[in-house]
């Protein structure tokens, strides 16, 4: 039996926990508050930041799941009640900060994979659409419905939901508003992974787990290529994916995976500090 390797907790404000495993090398990013169904109010935003900060500066998580602890929601977007009390002066300032933590969350070197359950809406869903992967409790609710309390998805909504579903799907989606439940957002390519409902963190854990197990230099690089590249002409892209092939190709990580391979054992990888 192996020893046990217990989880190394770190709480970000009231509302955000970061646990991180050393034994998988997966870290857990868990919005924690239930009161408000993890609506993202500045504050919320702001320690979600510090926390994408100290894992985008961890060399030793390989993965990461983004989750809630609420049994009903992954989060229900923007918290309306904080913004219906803020002029026009705090509303740009609450802006800066929730761009902040789209932006951390977007940039984070390793793959993230979102564990939605319940209600991912607006802001909600724009954090899930941040990660590399989704997946969805088949009971999870998901939609941009900005428009239709007199703004726009500003979250990333506009320009990520297209390189998922195409431009023409997207506008139908942001334009109506419109809260698809998960087995259609499966469908739909808005979620990747449909979970039985309760069980999408664990799945989502498991997913990580296998990416963390392999080479975390060549996952890295892997995740840079693809998100540059997407939406360059393919001469542009070949190049792109070229530079992060030399990265890889001269690291000790592809010393130690082609020994593995040819000794018949499991890669110890060195990592980023090979």
């Amino acid at each position: 039996m192996r020893p046990m390797v217990e989880e190394r907790v770190e709480r970000y404000g009231e509302w955000i926990e970061l646990r991180r495993d050393a034994e998988t090398r997966v870290a857990t990013l868990l919005l924690d508050r239930p009161e408000a169904m993890n609506a993202l109010s500045a504050e919320l935003a702001a320690r979600l930041a510090e926390a994408c900060a100290a894992l985008a500066a961890d060399r030793a998580t390989r993965a990461v799941v983004l989750a809630s602890t609420h049994e009903r929601a992954f989060c229900v977007g923007a918290d309306l009640k904080e913004r219906n009390r803020l002029d026009d002066a705090g509303l740009r300032r609450q802006r800066r900060v929730l761009r902040a933590a789209f932006g951390g969350l977007l940039a984070l070197p390793m793959p993230v994979i979102a564990a939605v359950r319940g209600y991912a809406l607006g802001g909600g869903y724009e954090l899930a659409l941040s990660c590399d992967l989704i997946v969805a409790g088949a009971g999870a609710v998901v939609g941009l419905p900005e428009v239709s309390v007199g703004v726009l998805p500003g979250g990333g909504g506009t320009q990520l939901l297209p390189r998922r579903v195409g431009a023409a799907r997207a506008a139908e989606l942001i334009f109506t508003a419109r809260r698809v439940p998960a087995a259609e957002a499966l469908e739909l390519g808005m979620v990747d992974r449909l979970a039985a409902a309760g069980a999408e963190r664990a799945e989502a854990l498991e997913l990580a787990g296998r990416i963390a197990a392999h080479s975390p230099v060549g996952v890295r690089a892997a995740k840079r290529a693809l998100r540059l590249g997407h939406g360059q002409e393919l001469a542009t892209g070949l190049e792109i994916e070229d530079a992060a092939w030399n990265e890889v190709a001269f690291s000790a990580d592809r010393v130690e995976g082609v020994a593995a391979f040819n000794e018949r054992r499991t890669p110890d990888w060195p990592g980023l500090d090979g």
